[in-house]
């Protein structure tokens, strides 16, 4: 079967009816106006042909018509009242007009029944299909030609009773596609939502990553480049060792920016990146280059699953101590750790020292990074200089304390969180929150400042951090192919 499209001229036909719907009723009304005019000069014998021009029409009927014809053009702007015409006309025309010759007129009620058919609901239709059936059937028959129950009576009642009918009709119809269009409507913009919802996610999740980048190793380039420039004259040695660090950590930042950058490429682009994203695995490394940094950091590992109860302080047995973790619990556990050492690094100011525990327990992983303040305690100090005659460095907004919140006054540490400070704690709340997980912050009685991040390792959350993951794919995807269709 071939399927025939409208062409360009006929949907401009078609576009052109629409905006002109009160010439279209005219030109309908012209075409009706002239059918029951040749009906009312049409002579009619029993059992023989209809004779045309054999009579001539009646003034009265030809007015009756035409008034009754011109009252069709205002039939979508006032259909009921139309149709109340036009009945009126009809019963006028049975009543006063040459009854054996049946009244043609009645074409114009048709229409305008189905107009108020076309355009009210179905209990407003039918009522005024059968007043118009029972009003003009008795007049019919009363007025008509003879005898009462002839053909012509009885097809007056049958042509209102369809025209009803063909107006429900496509009042159901009009109202089923238009309802099937909502729908699709409506899921379109569903769809376009989602996407749009995946995309911004998206951009979180690699803003997120970026920032985890570019804070760390920024920040230990931007330390080392001063230590370099302060020792540059008095102990070369020394500067060149900084200038050593400074270089490695702009190495390891443009390797990763280049992991994450690779996630935005395009369908076919060569070569993508396949180093694996970073996790306890590498945290020796972190903590290493923290301390070349001249940040003391400590580990302690802990774990009593698996493998039961195992306790480490090295740094390099804690993927083995922790077991195998889902990637993103994995990969949201280092960051936690990145970020925590990166802002005791920039805060907490030297002579400080970090403590990072990391316990799995049953269903659950827990990451704390601990600092003694030290550091910011000594630039606090009279006169506001440390040793070295440098200013103290003061917290950040990425370590102020809780608003309204104090140390806890049982000498514990303070389990409130943070309010919502630098982009590291607002990017460290929402990598756990997106795993289900729970973020606390907050300063330590006796100075310092505190990181608790409890990981859910159980089949819920770790569904949740797939569908998390997969939607952050499935977004990313549909990104690249919207970008590769554009092009």
């Amino acid at each position: 079967m071939t399927t025939l499209a409208a062409g360009p001229g006929m949907a401009r036909s078609q576009r052109w009816l629409r905006s002109h719907p009160l010439a279209v009723d005219a030109v309908l009304a012209g075409v009706l106006l002239v059918l029951v005019l040749v009906s009312l000069a049409v002579g009619h014998k029993p059992y023989g042909q209809p004779r045309f021009w054999e009579r001539t029409p009646e003034p009265s009927s030809v007015v009756i018509a035409v008034l009754a014809c011109s009252a069709l053009i205002l039939r979508r702007r006032m259909p009921a009242r139309v149709l109340v015409c036009t009945g009126a006309l009809t019963l006028l025309e049975l009543v006063t007009g040459p009854g054996e010759e049946g009244t043609p007129v009645a074409l114009a009620a048709a229409v305008a029944l189905y107009t108020v058919g076309s355009r009210t609901d179905r209990s407003t239709t039918w009522r005024a299909g059968a007043v118009a059936v029972v009003a003009l059937t008795t007049a019919a028959a009363l007025f008509g030609p003879r005898p009462w129950y002839g053909q012509q009576n009885l097809a007056l009642s049958a042509w209102m009773g369809m025209a009803a009918a063909a107006g429900d009709a496509v009042r159901s119809r009009r109202a089923f596609v238009d309802a099937i269009r909502e729908r699709a409507e409506r899921a379109e913009r569903t769809r376009e939502e989602e996407a749009r919802r995946r995309v911004a996610e998206e951009r979180m999740r690699i803003a997120r990553e970026l920032h985890d980048v570019v804070a760390h190793h920024i920040a230990l380039v931007n330390v080392q480049a001063g230590v370099a420039a302060h020792v540059m004259d008095s102990r070369p040695d020394q500067a060149k060792e900084a200038l050593a660090h400074v270089r490695e950590a702009s190495r390891s930042a443009l390797n990763e920016l280049r992991t994450t950058v690779g996630l935005l490429r395009q369908y076919g682009d060569p070569e993508a990146p396949t180093e694996p994203a970073p996790g306890l695995g590498v945290l020796d490394q972190l903590v290493g280059g923290f301390a070349r940094t001249g940040l003391p950091v400590e580990v302690e590992v802990s774990s009593t699953e698996p493998r039961g109860p195992w306790f480490s302080r090295r740094a390099e047995q804690a993927a083995a101590v922790t077991g195998e973790l889902p990637a993103t619990v994995d990969l949201t556990a280092y960051r936690v750790v990145q970020e925590a050492l990166t802002n005791t690094h920039k805060h907490a100011g030297e002579g400080a020292a970090a403590l990072v525990r990391i316990a799995r327990g049953a269903g659950v992983l827990e990451v704390s990074v601990l600092d003694d303040g030290a550091g910011a305690a000594a630039a606090a100090a009279p006169g506001g200089e440390d040793p070295g005659g440098r200013p103290g460095p003061q917290r950040g907004p990425d370590r102020g304390a809780p608003h309204g919140r104090s140390p806890d006054p049982g000498g514990g540490e303070s389990a409130a969180s943070g309010p919502p400070g630098g982009h590291g704690l607002l990017g460290m709340r929402e990598r756990v929150a997106a795993l289900g997980g729970v973020c606390e912050t907050g300063p330590r009685r006796g100075g310092g400042f505190r990181v608790h991040v409890r990981l859910p390792l159980t089949a819920d959350g770790i569904a949740a951090a797939d569908a998390a993951a997969k939607a952050s794919a499935d977004a990313a995807c549909r990104v690249a192919r919207r970008r590769e269709g554009a092009l």
